[in-house]
């Protein structure tokens, strides 16, 4: 038996398959492949635009905008890890994945999710100095300070990522191996495990409570002190801007953070349902990624003043 452990754990000779939406009828597979190459399409060209924003404009080079474009890097790493995958699935009917492959791809998706909890916590830790302190902002955060917090949150959440992964890659797996999810999480891939993975999957259901509930709770409190803070600005003009500056964060913690704080809450209860499941990781996986750059090009005056003016050029040169 023992040797039959140590074969189903060589990656040469086990393979895991995809499930997905087990419910979603094969006349449909064209359609959704289509829907999530456009997902990507978006998150790619949306990601990079404001990558190559921050990196190209000096203007652009203060601490608010390199979280900004770590973010978008993290969330572009993620989706290319991923989304390809789901893609050659639904179009080429490519669903396996290797062991090896498998685990490294758990360990950038665990990594990465970790990071994006650390770069939002940053965003609401620039802004509580920008507004609480606005004073001392320049002393507290530089642009130097901000590149090594980023390093920082890189090597804590890679830390996280190969830790968690170490947990499932240890297991033996000799039986069943279709993932009943798009991509390797921990939770889906140990419950194929020929052994009793209980203890691991409520330990990595803990893990994921610490590395988003965690820093979700310290963004609440800082923006509650923010919040306090503007309400004291006496000064109408100033009240608006501080409060503008907050607006995007919102919208970008929001979606990334409510569809997993619901998704958590089924996991607690015992999900009904693995298309619900699997539905609930797509919106909270992809959709913040391809968003998020969005909402900040549209509403950060000055990554949108420097978008236009790129476009103003692109257009004179034409």
């Amino acid at each position: 038996m023992a040797g039959h452990y140590l074969m189903a754990n060589d990656s040469t000779t086990f393979n895991f398959v995809f499930v997905g939406f087990s419910g979603l009828q094969e006349k449909f597979y064209t359609l959704f492949g289509s829907l999530m190459f456009c997902v990507y399409s978006i998150s790619l060209c949306a990601n990079s635009i404001v990558i190559v924003i921050v990196l190209k404009k000096k203007q652009l080079h203060q601490p608010m905008y390199i979280i900004i474009a770590n973010l978008a890097f993290s969330d572009l790493i993620f989706d290319t890890s991923t989304l390809p995958i789901i893609i050659s699935k639904y179009w080429f009917g490519a669903e396996s994945i290797s062991f090896s492959g498998c685990f490294i791809q758990m360990g950038f998706i665990h990594s990465l999710n970790c990071l994006d909890s650390l770069t939002l916590l940053l965003m609401a830790f620039d802004r509580y100095v920008a507004i609480c302190k606005p004073l001392r902002y320049h002393a507290i955060i530089s642009s130097r300070t901000s590149i090594f917090l980023c390093l920082a949150a890189w090597f804590a959440a890679t830390s996280v990522g190969i830790f968690v992964m170490t947990w499932g890659v240890v297991l033996p797996y000799c039986g069943p191996n279709r993932i009943k999810h798009f991509y390797c999480s921990l939770s889906m891939v140990v419950a194929l495990s020929c052994v009793d993975s209980f203890s691991i999957r409520k330990n990595g259901l803990y893990a994921g409570l610490i590395m988003h509930m965690g820093p979700f709770s310290l963004i609440v409190v800082s923006y509650i002190i923010i919040l306090i803070n503007i309400c004291a600005i006496t000064r109408l003009e100033n009240w608006q801007k501080a409060l503008n500056t907050c607006i995007t964060h919102w919208f970008v913690i929001t979606i990334f953070y409510i569809p997993r704080i619901v998704d958590y809450g089924y996991q607690a209860w015992g999900i009904p349902n693995a298309d619900i499941a699997a539905l609930m990781i797509c919106i909270y996986s992809f959709v913040p990624h391809m968003s998020s750059p969005i909402i900040f090009c549209l509403r950060n005056k000055e990554i949108k003043k420097s978008l236009e003016n790129g476009c103003r050029q692109m257009v004179c040169f034409r």
